[in-house]
């Protein structure tokens, strides 16, 4: 016997995929970081470089954030804007974790600088697409596109300041 699933167990469902894959992207990136702080601490730092104990809490409330908008999004009815919506949205979360094995896994500042130029830039297509679709889902990306934008003003420092 075929059953369709209710609503409430759909959006349950969604809401499992959007958080396994944003604890995925952030479980990546730690892999990269975590072993690499000591070499971090060797690095030159602009002056605005914040705290380390800053960036948990901060990327915490940030994927909570990106896991909840894209559940809003992924709950809407089907549509090529939709689809087009999750794709940029998923492709920024695989350029967030890359960025982490760039720069720090592989030593590179400026790995880390050609990866975050483009996540940024998908973050902001991100919003734009999720808006059409969910104006609070788009808002609630705009925390990460703020970080972003500084952490990349902060990648750019740290490559000239260590170059």
């Amino acid at each position: 016997m075929f059953t369709i699933a209710s609503p409430k167990s759909r959006n349950v469902a969604l809401g499992g995929v959007v958080v396994s894959s944003v604890v995925i992207a952030s479980g990546l990136g730690q892999l990269a970081t975590f072993p690499n702080l000591g070499w971090y601490s060797t690095l030159v730092k602009p002056a605005f470089n914040p705290p380390n104990w800053i960036f948990g809490p901060v990327w915490t409330t940030l994927y909570a954030l990106m896991a909840f908008a894209s559940w809003r999004i992924m709950r809407l009815p089907g549509s090529s804007q939709r689809s087009l919506a999750l794709l940029l949205f998923f492709g920024q979360l695989v350029l967030n974790a890359v960025w982490s094995w760039m720069f720090f896994g592989l030593h590179s500042p400026l790995l880390g600088l050609i990866d975050i130029i483009p996540q940024l830039s998908l973050i902001v297509l991100t919003i734009v697409a999720f808006s059409r679709l969910d104006v609070i889902a788009g808002w609630l990306l705009v925390p990460l596109a703020a970080w972003v934008s500084f952490a990349t003003i902060l990648n750019v420092a740290v490559w000239r300041l260590n170059a």
